[in-house]
């Protein structure tokens, strides 16, 4: 059992983004995503207790490579990119429960030179329990927990010398394009002068490879992707699972992306009286939850001298599945 009376003096928590407020932006984002071409939902319906859970389960599937690539990677470098960038600020953008964050927490304390951790997300309990956790397993480390969204909030993770943001899993890949130039924008305003970005990114390859990592044998993602429905439902009061809905994986090649939600099985109309709308779907129709963009080199050096950062180092594991981009903003 955690003392956390006795880790108060190092653990700060800034709730930006409360309860009520994310529930009043995710309405309004659902609301509107209902009315898009396509039809969409926002991304953030998949984790609810059960959603994180299944995802979990993901995680460990044989068809999943992205999580162990990354993983690989970490293990083999983070010495290098500690050394690299002596960050005595490590920020993770979306940090969850921070697993695969202990490998650089270890590596920068072996080095000597963290002084404070920043985790951001948006899920408020369990990035306290987190926070503790961490503060806990690193006796002389800060903890500045920030509950909050990493598109709307990265203004407020606090400055300091020597700052390392590390955005892993490969999450920048749900974000669209237009949003993606949006983040990485922000993130090249919030890096000074010996400030990095690390990014985890899954590289495009054999797209049977991609399909089959969001089409595994024994249906987890798509139970995944039907919790989503279900957590719709049960929060807007919605008939989303009670409808016709296919599970759709497909491998987008003009876009490099993986389109993950469902399509309509019928004509039919959706009701969501959280809302106050009805949702017409053709036969036919794709519902969005979510896309996953898979990157080559060339796209990633452009995206991101297009937002103001230089790509400094590029780390991909043996197959080529998976890759760390290390970058710094080049208009400090």
């Amino acid at each position: 059992m955690i003392d956390r009376t006795a880790l108060a003096p190092r653990v700060r928590v800034d709730v930006l983004l409360d309860e009520e407020d994310r529930r009043a932006a995710l309405h309004d984002a659902t609301f509107w995503g209902l009315r898009a071409t396509p039809k969409q939902v926002p991304s953030i319906w998949l984790y609810d207790e059960a959603g994180s859970a299944i995802f979990e389960e993901i995680t460990r599937l044989p068809e999943y490579y992205l999580t162990r690539r990354e993983r690989e990677l970490l293990i083999a470098h983070a010495r290098e990119i500690a050394s690299l960038t002596g960050a005595q600020t490590l920020v993770e953008l979306g940090s969850g429960t921070s697993e695969k964050t202990r490998l650089l927490l270890d590596a920068l304390a072996e080095e000597g030179s963290l002084a404070c951790f920043v985790p951001l997300d948006v899920s408020e309990q369990v990035l306290v329990a987190s926070a503790y956790t961490i503060a806990a397993e690193y006796p002389a480390l800060r903890v500045h927990a920030v509950v909050g969204d990493f598109e709307r909030h990265l203004a407020a993770v606090p400055d300091g010398e020597g700052k390392l943001i590390a955005f892993l899993g490969s999450t920048v890949g749900n974000l669209a394009p237009e949003a993606r130039a949006r983040f990485l924008g922000s993130v090249a305003e919030a890096l000074g002068a010996g400030d990095a970005l690390l990014l985890g990114l899954d590289l495009v390859k054999d797209p049977a490879r991609i399909e089959a990592a969001y089409n595994d044998a024994t249906g987890v993602s798509e139970r995944f992707q039907r919790n989503a429905l279900a957590h719709l439902d049960r929060e807007l009061g919605s008939d989303f699972t009670r409808a016709r809905f296919a599970y759709m994986a497909a491998w987008d090649p003009a876009e490099e992306w993986v389109e993950l939600g469902f399509r309509s099985a019928a004509a039919q109309v959706v009701h969501v009286p959280g809302l106050g709308v009805d949702v017409s779907f053709a036969r036919g129709e794709p519902l969005r939850i979510e896309v996953s963009a898979k990157f080559r080199r060339e796209r990633v050096e452009r995206e991101l001298a297009g937002a103001g950062l230089a790509l400094e180092r590029w780390w991909t594991d043996a197959a080529g599945d998976f890759a760390l981009a290390l970058a710094r903003a080049s208009r400090v």
